[in-house]
């Protein structure tokens, strides 16, 4: 890859990127990740506005996959009241490979560091899923700059 930053997540804007493909390594997690917004106070981007860039490769350090969590909801009915509910659903490690099938191409809401690791929001059609990261540091690679 032509760019590479670390710990530098902040500088980047995730919202409404696609998420392409999730990939796990010897002691790696890594996110293929499309669309992603380059902010101008990003350490290899040379220009003053922001940029944006396909399959951006974002790794985490030393990563493990705590949990993925397909999110709960509340269907209200037209008073607003509450009339379903719906609650987290936590996903059987044995079903990351399935869940992971079905999230590719899907659009990514945020991409957050937290205490002691990393939080991935993305959604499909009808759900919104959660998946949280350990890990140690952040590695973003990239090919190219493109103008937005």
């Amino acid at each position: 890859m032509a760019f590479k930053t670390e710990n530098e997540l902040k500088n980047f804007d995730f919202n409404d990127s696609t998420l392409i493909e999730v990939q796990k390594g010897l002691s790696t997690w890594k996110l293929i990740i499309s669309d992603v917004h380059i902010l101008p106070d990003n350490s290899a981007n040379r220009d003053i506005r922001t940029m944006r860039t396909n399959d951006l490769e974002l790794s985490f350090t030393d990563g493990e996959l705590k949990q993925v969590v397909e999110e709960g909801y509340t269907l209200l009915d037209v008073n607003e009241r509450p009339y379903k509910e719906v609650p987290d659903k936590l996903v059987d490690e044995a079903d990351y490979e399935e869940v992971f099938k079905k999230l590719q191409e899907t659009r990514v809401d945020s991409v957050n560091s937290v205490e002691g690791g990393y939080k991935v929001v993305v959604r499909d059609e009808d759900h919104t899923w959660r998946m949280e990261f350990s890990g140690t540091g952040d590695v973003e690679k990239w090919e190219r700059f493109m103008n937005l």
